[in-house]
């Protein structure tokens, strides 16, 4: 499988969670190391613990140098940003977002299937490159995390690795085919605002899930 058709989504998936660990981090009024480390934590983070659970070596992040100098550059600009522009992004973060969730899931599955493990490993693979690195920022900024709390996310990721754990998707066209369904039934959450049942011990009351 090649993998290098997802490269440019790679960067635009790192420069979008790199950014949203920078913005995190200023909302929490962290100062510059802080900025740094919430943002690289964001990038890469979900990519370390997949490593660990999958059997891949968790150096291998050092061997995306690339990607690495893309975040810092990154995380500088949304620094020096006027807030203003930071603002401005933030409206299309969802978007970006919903890009780096896809194409990093589908490379978590790719990467699962090639050392050839079960389909759970696939799609534990799938979800914690999609979804590891926002949890860890949520965690460090003291925040809930909000891809297990707001709209359906986690499941999105899940998807991506329940398609090509099974086969369905493995030419170069259909993994971009499913690049484009994945940040298409993202956005659809966003904009219905899709959630999963929840329970709240504090009112005893189980939400549906669906439209809100």
């Amino acid at each position: 499988m090649d993998m290098d058709i997802f490269g440019i989504f790679s960067i635009i998936g790192t420069i979008a969670f790199a950014v949203s660990g920078a913005i995190v981090a200023m909302e929490e009024e962290y100062d510059i190391l802080g900025v740094f480390v919430l943002g690289l934590v964001t990038a890469f983070g979900g990519g370390v613990v997949r490593n660990l659970l999958i059997g891949m070596p968790v150096t291998a992040i050092w061997n995306q140098g690339s990607l690495l100098k893309i975040a810092i550059i990154a995380m500088t600009i949304a620094f020096l940003l006027p807030v203003k522009w930071i603002q401005h992004w933030r409206k299309s973060e969802a978007f970006f977002d919903a890009i780096g969730l896809s194409a990093f899931a589908i490379q978590g599955a790719l990467y699962a299937t090639q050392m050839k493990h079960p389909l759970s490993a696939v799609l534990v693979a799938a979800m914690l490159t999609g979804i590891g690195g926002g949890i860890i920022r949520d965690v460090l900024a003291g925040r809930k995390p909000l891809v297990l709390k707001d709209e359906i996310y986690a499941v999105w990721a899940m998807l991506a690795g329940l398609a090509i754990g099974l086969g369905w998707f493995k030419s170069t066209f259909e993994l971009l085919l499913l690049f484009v369904i994945i940040i298409s039934f993202r956005m659809l959450s966003v904009f219905f605002k899709w959630k999963l049942p929840r329970r709240s011990l504090k009112t005893g009351v189980m939400e549906k899930g669906g439209f809100s």
